[in-house]
């Protein structure tokens, strides 16, 4: 496997991050600020760089290499397979009829695929209005829970406005483009942690609609909500990263963190990142940048014990609600990452709006919130 990376800031030419080595078809990951993406000359640019390259963009909340965490910025990444090779499919979650289905979306993406030999799915998905819980289950109904897909919700920094992604085109909304790893010598390994605490009394979802909160303990899920954060209510729904739910229900054996990511005052719900069946059992959690740095070293380790090789190629995703927790210490959980993998392993991915990994030991992949992902990739 070879490897080139380079950035762009506004008005600035691109600048290489690593040794400028000519490489064969490679497939280029285009992460960045979504400002950014949406130039018209954004897909020209790239293919100057690589014409005979294969480009997958994604909008971001920042932006992960091994030297900076940035959100005002396009990161490139260069990948040549040199013993393997991948195949890249895509779908739209606006084209059916208008009608936004996210499980049917996931399912028909995954069944365009060749399963024969097929090692890994890498996932990068419109992040803004797609029920990221109803993909992944779709995406697992294709493969009866047996292919390891690991990926993320694209995001917009801390706008909440729009995300776009695409392959080979100016990226676009409601895109989703999974990225199909394929041979024999693949080593491919992940990890997910989280570093969340939680606190205060479990309460029972008594009504609630597909990711939409309305009651907890047949009270008024806001209300409740608001009385917990105290002042913090005010700064509603940006304030509500900080404090995510733990969802346990009844048909999962593993607890789930979910993200609010809006409110609505007139029927006093929280609109959630992922599904949020009734009857489960939910408590907020909490943080520190400790605990979440900690977090990102175990994953890191959990990962690369399950390898026979030494990783080439690290795909981080960690949630944007980390990033605001982390603030001007963002930078401390990429290089514990970097720390544990090592320094010649290329780094890249990008702060997002979710996480798409199985939990440790199982195929089924899900969606998560508040967590970091970790794909290690080698030949």
């Amino acid at each position: 496997m070879k490897t080139v990376q380079l950035k762009k800031t506004k008005n600035s030419d691109w600048e290489y991050l690593s040794e400028n080595i000519l490489l064969k078809k490679p497939l280029v990951l285009v992460f960045g600020n979504r400002y950014m993406l949406e130039s018209e000359t954004i897909f020209n640019e790239v293919k100057v760089l690589f014409p005979d390259g294969e480009f997958v963009f994604g909008s971001s909340a920042g932006d992960i290499t091994s030297q900076y965490v940035d959100d005002e910025i396009i990161t490139l990444t260069a990948i040549e397979f040199e013993r393997s090779n991948f195949v890249i499919k895509t779908a739209n979650v606006l084209d059916n009829d208008s009608k936004i289905n996210s499980f049917e979306t996931g399912k028909n993406l995954i069944e365009q695929f060749d399963i024969k030999g097929l090692k890994h799915v890498f996932i990068v998905s419109e992040g803004s209005f797609i029920n990221g819980s109803q993909l992944t289950l779709g995406m697992n109904s294709a493969t009866e829970n047996n292919l390891l897909i690991t990926g993320a919700l694209c995001g917009d920094a801390a706008r909440f406005e729009k995300t776009v992604a695409s392959y080979n085109e100016i990226p676009k909304s409601g895109e989703i483009v999974a990225i199909g790893l394929y041979g024999e010598t693949l080593d491919i390994s992940f990890a997910i942690n989280g570093g969340w605490t939680p606190f205060g009394p479990e309460r029972i979802v008594t009504k609630s609609n597909e990711n939409v909160l309305y009651e907890l303990d047949n009270q008024p899920a806001l209300d409740l909500y608001k009385k917990y954060l105290g002042e913090k209510s005010k700064e509603l729904p940006a304030a509500a990263l900080l404090y995510p739910l733990k969802v346990k229900s009844t048909n999962e054996k593993q607890s789930i963190v979910r993200t609010i990511l809006n409110i609505n005052e007139e029927e006093n719900s929280m609109i959630l990142a992922g599904d949020i069946l009734e009857n489960s059992r939910v408590q907020l959690m909490m943080t520190n940048v400790d605990t979440i740095v900690d977090a990102s070293e175990k994953a890191a380790t959990q990962a690369l014990a399950l390898r026979k090789t030494a990783p080439e190629l690290a795909i981080l995703v960690s949630c944007i609600g980390r990033k605001l927790v982390l603030d001007q210490r963002v930078e401390e959980e990429v290089e514990e990452v970097i720390e544990v993998v090592g320094q010649n392993t290329t780094i890249c991915g990008l702060y997002s709006y979710g996480e798409i990994a199985p939990f440790g030991g199982e195929k089924n992949c899900q969606l998560h919130n508040q967590t970091i992902t970790i794909t290690l990739i080698s030949e």
